[in-house]
């Protein structure tokens, strides 16, 4: 884009506009010649309308995908990657072999999880086989941690259908909300007593071929209230959901450090207790899920020139260093809770938005995956996107 770059967005952050003021790019209005629109995801809905009828010129980009959902999107996250592994079950690939217990041993990284109304059967038939599991329901389309709730027991189902009184199991075919049940990972690593995430940010330029870039910069979100499987505690959200906006509301949260660590700091705190090695390992297995998420939906993706997107993605570690995959965020958060948080996401939108420097610095990443190799630190190259240390790879 040659010359001032002319922007617009909808969304109210600070971190954002600052950030293209500092680059001297110049705000303009919707309705005038913009080369950049930093989007909500309800905008893009309308922009690739077809009954608004708009054409995005070959100098105008936005952050969004028009399907993203596909990825960001509860139930069609776990729908994708699902149908990917039977995919590659049926081409006979070695990605997709299974153990003697049949579950698989390359591509088990989101909880066992089904969609209600649509696997109620289903669901129950699993909570049988394992009765004093716990599970974590989820509303498709909402972020934050709202209508999140956990259950050990059947009847808890049937009393939230009956309370709905949307008629939520009517969800799938009338348009109203639907969730999704997972297992709920109750055996997290804990730092301090307790259960934290990691959210990691991935910029994808392209789905054909497919080109993603994963920033170094991420950071682990603490539960302010120590972790404890114990069924009494089910309905403490402060003890299972690591959000901030579920934890800003806690007795302990803490406005200093906003109950977050670098990923930096995570990596210093597990070579020292588990060892480098095992470290390296969880990361590369970290960057190998993130590549076959990418990968499942690639086929589905509406891979529009005029888009981009920066995912965030959410990631947990069990006690057994095993990363899952819990969901990937359209729209990650850009409010800062705390300095330290402010620095990161302003530089995360500056190194988001050389995209053509990081095009042309050879992190193209064909993704070795394709021949089943992991991405990490010895299998992917990092790229310079400015004169600091990269933070994308």
């Amino acid at each position: 884009m040659a010359g001032k770059v002319k922007w617009v967005t909808d969304i109210e952050k600070s971190v954002l506009i600052n950030n293209f003021e500092k680059r001297g790019w110049i705000q303009v209005s919707e309705s005038d010649d913009w080369n950049f629109y930093w989007m909500s995801v309800q905008t893009i809905r309308n922009v690739f309308s077809v009954d608004t009828g708009y054409r995005l010129s070959d100098e105008q980009l936005v952050n969004h995908f028009p399907n993203h959902y596909e990825l960001t999107r509860k139930d069609l996250m776990v729908k994708n990657i699902k149908r990917y592994r039977k995919e590659l079950e049926k081409e006979g690939s070695p990605l997709a072999e299974k153990d003697e217990k049949g579950k698989y041993i390359y591509l088990d990284f989101v909880p066992v999880t089904f969609m209600l109304p649509a696997d109620y059967n289903l669901f129950v038939e699993e909570f049988r086989k394992n009765p004093s599991s716990t599970w974590i329901m989820k509303p498709c389309g909402k972020a934050q941690g709202k209508g999140i709730f956990l259950i050990n027991k059947l009847s808890q189902i049937k009393k939230w259908s009956r309370d709905s009184r949307t008629s939520t199991f009517l969800a799938a075919s009338s348009g109203k909300e639907a969730y999704v049940i997972s297992l709920y990972i109750d055996n997290p690593l804990l730092i301090g007593g307790k259960k934290f995430d990691l959210r990691l940010y991935v910029l994808v330029t392209t789905y054909r071929p497919l080109k993603c870039y994963m920033y170094k910069l991420g950071f682990c979100r603490f539960c302010t209230v120590k972790y404890t499987p114990s069924t009494s505690e089910l309905d403490n959200m402060f003890v299972h959901l690591t959000n901030v906006a579920i934890q800003k509301h806690g007795d302990d949260y803490n406005h200093v450090h906003g109950g977050k660590w670098t990923v930096s700091n995570l990596r210093l705190y597990l070579e020292s207790t588990r060892g480098k090695e095992v470290t390296n390992q969880l990361f590369d297995q970290i960057h190998w899920i993130i590549v076959q998420s990418l990968k499942a939906v690639a086929p589905v993706m509406n891979n529009d020139k005029h888009c981009f997107e920066c995912y965030g993605y959410d990631i947990i570690i069990d006690d057994k260093l095993k990363p899952w995959l819990i969901e990937v965020n359209a729209s990650p958060s850009l409010t800062s809770s705390t300095a330290n948080d402010r620095i990161l996401k302003y530089n995360l939108m500056n190194d988001t938005y050389d995209e053509e420097q990081a095009q042309s610095d050879g992190a193209e990443r064909d993704l070795r995956s394709r021949s089943g190799q992991a991405l990490g630190p010895k299998s992917c190259r990092a790229n310079t996107l400015r004169p600091v240390p990269a933070t994308w790879k």
